[in-house]
């Protein structure tokens, strides 16, 4: 088989928006995948030309051609969950999505059910595994409010390290950003976010964090009037930093909308000159 016409068999299904990258490893290794009647293995390489099936459902020519990308920026309430079910019957944050065009909603990185703030999704497995990879070390911004005394140690802890029972977290960045009383509200930074790690930091300098809010992911942050439970679909040249942040686009941005706002005027010389009337 020519190599130069094949790509990774997970990056296809992911492109497709089948799944992550990662999703759809795990999927190849339980055995859910078939190229050519065989099962498939991690690192197979395949065109349009194989015959390909997740759990025995033929995947066609559509569906492994790329499919237009779409990314929703998604205000999540407290109390909804990041799955797609829930044994529990509580609400998820893909019950207020739209249908996609084509595959279906990845969520990029999750939030617990006790906090809310932006949630980006989108139908691009390849841009989900970007956005989520380490490698690219993208910011997370949180808004937080915390419930007891902070003193100046206990920020130089958060910001120098902190042993928690998975390893050392710390934040990249902390700053107060004011408030009143028992709670105050700082601003933190993480560029790699374990479970509840938000949470277990300030927990470890023995205060409560009774408010926690996403109010940025990477280059993208929380849209202003965003009602929680709605979401917005990023235009291209809104997406443009954070694809650029994952090396999906060149520097050069889209060129924007015409708008009233941004269309300019005719030269003088082309306007009419008024008839001066006697």
């Amino acid at each position: 088989m020519n190599t130069a016409t094949t790509e990774k068999l997970q990056k296809v299904l992911a492109r497709a928006g089948l799944g992550s990258r990662r999703e759809i490893e795990q999927w190849i290794v339980a055995g859910r995948v078939k190229v050519n009647q065989k099962l498939a293995t991690l690192g197979d390489r395949v065109s349009q030309e194989d015959d390909i099936r997740v759990d025995g459902r033929q995947i066609t020519l559509r569906h492994l051609a790329p499919p237009p990308r779409q990314i929703l920026a998604y205000h999540k309430p407290v109390g909804e969950v990041c799955t797609r079910t829930d044994p529990e019957g509580r609400p998820t944050v893909f019950d207020s999505l739209p249908r996609p065009k084509q595959g279906r909603w990845i969520s990029i990185g999750r939030l617990d059910i006790n906090t809310s703030g932006l949630l980006l999704f989108t139908n691009d497995g390849d841009l989900a595994n970007r956005l989520m990879h380490p490698s690219f070390q993208l910011e997370r911004e949180y808004a937080v409010r915390v419930l007891g005394e902070v003193s100046p140690e206990m920020l130089e802890n958060l910001r120098t390290g902190v042993q928690l029972e998975d390893g050392v977290a710390q934040f990249d960045f902390v700053k107060d950003a004011g408030g009143e009383g028992a709670n105050h509200w700082y601003h933190v930074i993480l560029r790699e976010g374990h479970k509840r790690e938000v949470r277990r930091l300030w927990e470890s300098q023995g205060v409560t964090v009774s408010r926690l809010t996403r109010i940025r992911y990477g280059a993208i942050s929380l849209p202003r009037g965003l009602r929680m439970g709605r979401y917005i679909q990023l235009t291209e040249l809104e997406s443009h930093p954070l694809l650029l942040q994952v090396g999906m686009v060149g520097e050069k941005p889209p060129k924007p909308p015409a708008t009233p706002e941004n269309i300019s005027k005719p030269p003088r010389s082309a306007r009419r000159t008024p008839v001066r009337r006697r």
